[in-house]
C-alpha cells in the first residue's frame, strides 16, 4: 500500500519541526505489504529505555507489596517469573504509557515534573495491565509477548482477581502521593477506568450483532473509549503534575486520544495481516475470532460485491481455509486502505492538539517522537 506521510519528512537529521509542522504533520508510515515500518530515529527508543528505567523498579516495587496469591499472578504477567515461580527475563512491555505521561510532564513542567510524576506513570502503567489481563480472558487470547496468557495458566477466576488487584494497587499509589496533583490524578484515572470498561462492553456486544448491524461511527466511539482514553489520560495526568492550565490538560488529553485511536486503527490491520513472528499471535486472529475491528467494519459497510462477500463469511464459525479469502474480502472493499488513511489523519489532528498546549517544537519534539513510534510499530 501507499505511504501516508508529509514531506516534512525530509528535515535534515536532528532537526526540529516547526510549529506549523506539528499541525500538519501525519506520521504514518508502511512498507511495501501494508504493515507500518521502523522508526526512523532513535529517539523514541530512547525516551521508551529511559522510562522504562525509570518506572519499572518502581512498579516492581508496588507489585511486591500485594498478597503473596496476587503477586504470583502479576510477577508471571509481567514477565518477571515463569508460571512456576521461578525467575524469567521476561518483556513487560514497551511502557508507553508511563513514557507518555513522563514526557507530558517534562514538555509542560520540565525534569522537576518529570520526576514528580513517576508514580502517575507508574499508576498509569498498572492500569493498563489490569484491561490485558481481563481483556484475555474475555477474547480467549491465548498468547501475550509471546508467552501463555495468564488466564490459561492460573485459570479465568485468578486472572481476573489479578487485574482487579492491579487496578486497586494504581489508585492506591496515587490516594497515597502527597503532590498537589494527586487527587485531580486519580479522579482523572478512575473516570478513565470507567470509560475503558464502557468501551469493553460495547466492543464485546457488537461481538454479538450481525456483521450488517454494525456502523462505523460506533466503532470509533468504542476504540477511542477502549484504546484512545487512556493514552489521553496518561498525557493529562502528565500534565497535571506539571501543574499545567486546564485548557493544556485538555490539549494534551486530546492528543492523546488522537494518537490512541490511529495506535488501533495500525493494531487493527496488524491483527488481520501482522507477521506471527512478530506480533506473537496467529495470523488473522482477528478474523478468526470474527471480531468486527475497524477494517473490517470499514469494509462491510463500503457495499459492493466484496463487502457482501465479507458479510457472508462473518455469518458464518471461522473456517481455516476461508483466512486467506477473508482477509482479501477485507483488503478488497477498502477497509485495509481507509484503516490507513484514517490513521493518518487521526495524528494530524493529534498534532494540531500537541501544537496548542506545547508551541515550541523543541519541548514537543520528544511526545512527536512517541506518537510516531505508536504509528509505526509492527507489534
Amino acid at each position: 500500500m501507499g505511504e501516508f506521510m508529509t514531506e516534512t519528512q525530509a528535515r535534515p537529521a536532528g532537526a526540529r519541526p516547526s510549529t506549523e509542522t506539528l499541525e500538519r504533520r501525519t506520521p504514518i508510515a508502511t512498507d511495501g505489504d501494508g504493515a507500518p515500518g521502523p522508526l526512523d530515529g532513535p529517539e523514541a527508543a530512547a525516551i521508551l529505555e529511559r522510562a522504562r528505567a525509570t518506572v519499572y523498579p518502581e512498579l516492581r516495587a508496588a507489585v511486591e507489596t500485594l498478597p503473596p496469591s496476587m503477586r504470583r499472578i502479576a510477577r508471571y504477567h509481567f514477565g518477571w517469573e515463569h508460571a512456576d515461580g521461578t525467575p524469567a527475563a521476561g518483556n513487560a512491555g514497551k511502557a508507553i504509557r508511563p513514557a507518555l505521561v513522563l514526557t507530558a510532564a517534562a514538555a509542560l513542567g520540565g525534569p522537576r515534573a518529570r520526576a514528580a510524576a513517576v508514580r502517575a506513570a507508574v499508576a498509569v502503567e498498572l492500569v493498563h495491565n489490569f484491561t490485558l489481563l481481563h481483556d484475555d480472558v474475555m477474547d480467549r487470547d491465548t498468547t501475550r509477548r509471546h508467552r501463555p496468557t495468564a488466564w490459561t495458566v492460573f485459570g479465568d477466576a485468578d486472572a481476573i482477581l489479578g487485574g482487579d488487584a492491579l487496578q486497586a494497587l494504581a489508585l492506591r499509589l496515587l490516594a497515597e502521593d502527597p503532590h498537589p496533583a494527586s487527587a485531580a490524578a486519580a479522579a482523572r484515572l478512575a473516570t478513565c477506568v470507567v470509560e475503558l470498561c464502557a468501551g469493553q462492553q460495547a466492543d464485546t456486544a457488537m461481538e454479538k450483532r450481525s456483521p450488517g448491524e454494525v456502523g462505523l461511527d460506533e466503532v470509533l466511539v468504542m476504540a477511542e473509549a477502549k484504546t484512545g482514553a487512556l493514552l489521553g489520560c496518561a498525557c493529562a495526568l502528565g500534565a497535571l503534575y506539571a501543574s499545567a492550565a486546564d485548557e493544556d490538560v485538555a490539549a494534551l488529553d486530546a492528543f492523546g486520544r488522537e494518537a490512541g485511536l490511529a495506535f488501533q486503527l495500525i493494531d487493527d490491520v496488524i491483527g488481520i495481516w501482522g507477521d506471527p513472528s512478530r506480533t506473537g499471535k496467529p495470523a488473522g486472529a482477528d478474523l478468526a475470532a470474527r471480531k468486527k475491528s475497524l477494517p473490517v467494519v470499514a469494509a462491510l459497510t463500503s457495499g459492493g460485491p466484496a463487502a457482501a462477500e465479507l458479510a457472508a463469511l462473518y455469518e458464518v464459525p471461522y473456517d481455516k481455509e476461508d483466512l486467506q479469502r477473508t482477509a482479501l474480502a477485507v483488503e478488497r472493499a477498502g477497509g485495509r486502505d481507509w484503516a490507513q488513511t484514517q490513521a493518518a489523519e487521526r495524528m494530524a489532528h493529534a498534532m494540531q492538539e500537541l501544537a496548542r498546549a506545547v508551541p515550541d517544537p523543541e519541548e514537543a519534539g520528544g511526545l512527536l517522537a512517541l506518537a510516531e513510534f505508536v504509528t509505526r510499530r509492527s507489534n
